[in-house]
């Protein structure tokens, strides 16, 4: 396969010409605007009910039509759909994986084998794990997993407990190469998985991050499991294939991703240093640095067929304490979207980001609107909860579909409707209660001190200086078998 643009010659920093802009704007406009007009010219010719009033009439069509047009905007987009094969051996870059780890126990060590087992070219890559300041058995995994594969894993161990983001930057100032691959300690990978997720850059000079498709690792742990097997099928297979097809992830997800190494160190400052509402953000450390890339103009694409398998909560405390740190952190990062996104709206019209951008705005919106009356409803109209748990076991629907035909496992797929009347009942309140605290910024299922500034702070350090000299940013106990 010869690459679009070859990647291993010298490459600018400066945001490309979309590749297909044009045709981006008219599925954005046709694709999405045609359902739409054909929905509300059914409004018009479709008479409320005598006793209805014309208001609510209206914005209930209303609603539905944005929805509607919404949805098969995204289905024509994910049925189009392709993930790249992978790259030859001569085409693919020279990559930097970083593996961070808090308490992962022998985990960390099973992410680290199926790291060393890709199937990539040795001579071009690189691994490093880096120890947050664990208070477990964590660094004696990543010390046992070097000793297994002498000479090909570099260990950081971090003497206190920073954050991930903090991890990962000490693994960013020892990186080489073109692209840095980012893994959760909690995941693993398959053997082709690193060659599929290089691709798109090789393939193509505009992308500048490119999304793993996240799948649960551990699903014969119980019920939850099962459950966010479905939703993670339907938040990637269907979600992220449909932004990838506009060039828009919203989201390259922390359990696996990669970035133009360049453009990492460009953003590095202000990605480590990110504030909001006068808070250092420790959360949501994937989210924003997507966005400071698709601020640039650059593609986030995703690759189906670069496959981690990571743990999930089985529980619901834990459960909630993740759902709620993902909510916080869509809030802030799609407040912090919008005046880039209408910078290019007016630049060069709507396309898929507007559109991807809008549906955010709107679900946080909506949720901001009608989640206090409709809490009233339930409490006050019983017959309201049996139209919610209708509706509730409707929007499962497509999630159930999506994954009878990825998962090709329909007896799978009934969990979708579990997991809808689940999250109708227990799991609800998070959006609502993340659109008031999105300045939280506790990891919840770590201990990081939020209040402590000097633990949070990380060090700022020249990455181009780290890697001339070797100097750490912080006192570290380094391991080189």
């Amino acid at each position: 396969m010869q690459p679009a643009n070859s990647f291993s010659q010298p490459q600018t920093t400066t945001a490309p010409t979309l590749r297909g802009g044009q045709s981006t704007r008219a599925q954005a406009l046709g694709w999405y605007v045609g359902p739409l007009m054909l929905a509300l010219a059914a409004s018009l010719w479709w008479q409320p009910p005598v006793a209805e009033p014309a208001w609510r009439w209206g914005l209930s069509w209303g609603l539905g039509a944005l929805g509607g047009a919404f949805l098969i905007w995204r289905l024509r987009l994910a049925v189009r759909y392709r993930a790249l094969q992978g790259a030859q051996d001569a085409h693919l870059p020279y990559v930097t994986v970083v593996v961070p780890a808090y308490n992962e126990g022998a985990q960390v060590g099973r992410t680290l084998d199926s790291v060393m087992r890709s199937n990539y070219p040795l001579h071009k890559l690189r691994v490093i794990s880096v120890n947050d300041g664990s208070v477990d058995d964590t660094w004696a995994h990543i010390r046992a997993a070097m000793k297994r594969h002498p000479g090909r894993i570099e260990g950081i161990n971090c003497v206190r407990n920073r954050g991930k983001r903090h991890a990962l930057y000490q693994g960013v100032m020892r990186a080489r190469g073109r692209v840095l691959i980012t893994i959760d300690s909690d995941s693993e990978i398959e053997v082709e998985t690193l060659r599929n997720l290089v691709t798109p850059f090789v393939e193509d000079a505009s992308v500048g991050a490119v999304a793993g498709n996240v799948r649960v690792l551990s699903r014969q742990r119980g019920a939850l499991p099962r459950m966010l097997d479905v939703s993670f099928t339907y938040g990637f297979d269907f979600l992220r294939a449909s932004q990838s097809e506009v060039g828009c992830v919203l989201c390259t997800p922390g359990a696996l991703s990669a970035y133009r190494m360049d453009l990492v160190e460009q953003a590095l400052p202000e990605w480590l240093d990110q504030r909001f509402l006068g808070r250092r953000a420790n959360i949501g450390e994937d989210r924003a640095m997507t966005n400071l890339i698709l601020r640039g103009g650059w593609r986030v694409v995703f690759q189906r067929n670069a496959c981690v398998y990571t743990e999930v909560p089985a529980r619901f405390v834990p459960l909630s304490k993740m759902l709620l740190r993902w909510a916080r952190s869509n809030v802030r990062e799609t407040l912090l979207m919008t005046p880039f996104v209408w910078q290019a709206l007016r630049r060069r019209g709507p396309d898929g980001l507007t559109l991807n951008y809008l549906q955010q705005a709107s679900r946080l919106l909506l949720t901001l609107l009608f989640s206090l009356p409709a809490f009233w409803l339930l409490l006050s109209a019983p017959q309201f909860v049996a139209l919610s748990v209708v509706g509730a076991l409707l929007s499962a629907l497509i999630p159930a579909l999506v994954y009878a035909w990825m998962r090709r496992d329909v007896r799978g797929a009934l969990w979708a409707f579990a997991y809808s009347g689940y999250a109708l009942l227990g799991l609800s309140w998070i959006q609502l209660y993340a659109l008031f605290t999105p300045h939280h910024s506790a990891w919840l299922t770590r201990r990081l001190p939020e209040s402590d500034p000097e633990l949070a702070a990380p060090d700022r350090a020249n990455p181009r200086e780290i890697r001339s000299n070797g100097a750490p940013p912080e006192p570290l106990a380094r391991a080189t078998t």
